[in-house]
């Protein structure tokens, strides 16, 4: 049997680490400030180690303080994670997806509504966070990912293959076409960054598929998130390469229009992602059916 200082007295601990403070740890916990002092005391003493380091209007942390602190918000957080897991799993309908931001506007948005009328009785829970992930212990069913497919302890499968394409506003179009010519000097090239130095390479792959590579496309706007360059592209702030998949519906509506009938394959992918060696629950296998049929839908109607 463990032997372990009292489960209440290590969360009021924590609190009051957090906060430096018995008043506000007594406020949190809804304890009198004697009540707090008086279990840390007497985990102290239980111990046989100062935690805390008293002044008169704060508390600092000792080492052994500190090393607790970080070891209990760790197994808080672990129990917590599998509280909140056994609570949810009773709801079998629920999906818990993760998904990249520009993906999740562009192309699953305008599709939830025939997500749901395919599959009426999954309840959809949809997240953007870059660090929801699978690999650690958590809620999430399945997620999308950009990539190459390989993630480590985890199933890909591919949905689709970027389409680059270049696009811009009609208006901006027709004003840089002169005697049935585009002008490329008079675009604004608009780019997305692969990191804060660095912008992707997908213009330069565009331009030499185009057949026109000694074009100088290396002025112009960039942003982190391609979702930002198509908002830009929309409303004529230049001309940007993006995925064909994210903007199907401006496409088609004239708000984008494409500059040249070029497309290039991109080097990465959108992939479903799973755990391994765990049975894949039903609604994850639907969702996927539902993911290709969309896809299917996506190419015989491209533009």
């Amino acid at each position: 049997m463990r032997k372990l200082p009292a489960l209440s007295a290590m969360k009021v601990f924590e609190v009051v680490a957090q906060t430096r403070s018995f008043t506000r740890a007594a406020e949190v916990l809804n304890l009198t400030q004697s009540a707090v002092s008086r279990q840390v005391r007497n985990l102290e003493k239980q111990l046989g180690e100062d935690l805390l380091i008293r002044r008169h209007h704060d508390l600092e942390l000792t080492r052994a303080g500190t090393e607790l602190m970080a070891t209990l918000q760790q197994a808080f957080h672990t129990i917590e994670q599998t509280v909140r897991s056994i609570a949810e799993a009773s709801n079998r309908n629920r999906l818990r997806i993760n998904v990249p931001p520009t993906f999740a506007r562009r192309w699953l948005m305008p599709r939830l509504s025939r997500l749901r009328q395919a599959l009426p009785d999954i309840e959809i829970s949809l997240s953007t966070d870059l660090k929801d992930s699978l690999a650690e212990r958590g809620l999430l069913d399945c997620a999308i990912r950009f990539g190459d497919g390989e993630w480590p302890m985890l199933q890909s499968r591919i949905l689709m293959t970027e389409r680059h394409i270049a696009v811009c506003a009609p208006e901006l179009l027709e004003g840089a076409t002169r005697g049935g010519r585009i002008d490329f000097s008079a675009f604004t090239f608009l780019h997305v960054l692969a990191s804060a130095d660095q912008r992707y390479l997908t213009w330069q792959h565009w331009l030499d598929a185009a057949g026109l590579g000694d074009i100088d496309f290396r002025g112009g706007m960039e942003f982190d998130l391609l979702d930002l360059v198509i908002e830009a592209a929309r409303n004529g702030l230049g001309v940007a390469v993006v995925d064909r998949f994210m903007v199907g519906p401006q496409l088609e509506s004239g708000e984008l229009v494409p500059v040249l009938d070029v497309s290039v394959e991109g080097h990465e992918s959108y992939w479903l992602v799973t755990r391994s060696g765990q049975r894949e629950p039903a609604n994850v296998r639907e969702f996927h059916a539902w993911l290709l049929s969309e896809l299917a839908l996506d190419r015989a109607t491209a533009i």
